[in-house]
């Protein structure tokens, strides 16, 4: 199979419809999570502006475990409530960090790392893990961001 990611083109609203068309045809027929996030990770990675890590972390009934991922080595075990991928997974919301540097238990897995935004995954009521975006640009992420990823979360949700 040969997946070409292609370019983004409009207005930012334009690019994450075009970007959830995208992610819903990579994850046509796959039923595999592994799969799946090492696919939309890469996705999303090589089709937004101004990110140096995307992937996800998945919760194994303690923690959050490092899973698939574009971007430096991360960090491998978050703990329920810690930093801001932590906090997502604890309080089911995502969290949109214009500054991680202001987050008050922030960890720095990548020193270049300037903002996040982190959508939970919850299926069902339970959780799976977080769907993590980090960029070394302040205030990267905005509420059109949140609206498309936590689509593409959706995706991945639906498919696995």
């Amino acid at each position: 199979m040969s997946f070409v990611v292609a370019g983004l083109t409009g207005d930012r609203t334009e690019q994450y419809r075009q970007l959830v068309a995208q992610a819903e045809a990579l994850v046509a027929g796959e039923t595999d999570r592994i799969a799946n996030a090492a696919n939309l990770a890469a996705l999303v990675f090589h089709a937004l502006p101004d990110v140096n890590w995307v992937g996800f972390y998945f919760y194994d009934g303690r923690e959050l475990v490092v899973g698939p991922f574009q971007g430096k080595p991360a960090c491998v075990r978050i703990a329920l409530g810690k930093g801001v991928c932590g906090t997502a997974a604890q309080t089911r919301t995502t969290q949109l960090v214009p500054d991680v540097h202001a987050f008050e238990g922030h960890i720095a897995c990548d020193a270049d790392t300037r903002s996040e935004i982190v959508v939970p995954l919850v299926r069902d009521d339970a959780l799976i893990g977080v769907f993590d975006l980090d960029s070394p640009r302040p205030g990267r992420f905005d509420d059109i961001d949140r609206a498309g990823l936590e689509v593409v979360a959706e995706i991945f949700l639906a498919a696995i």
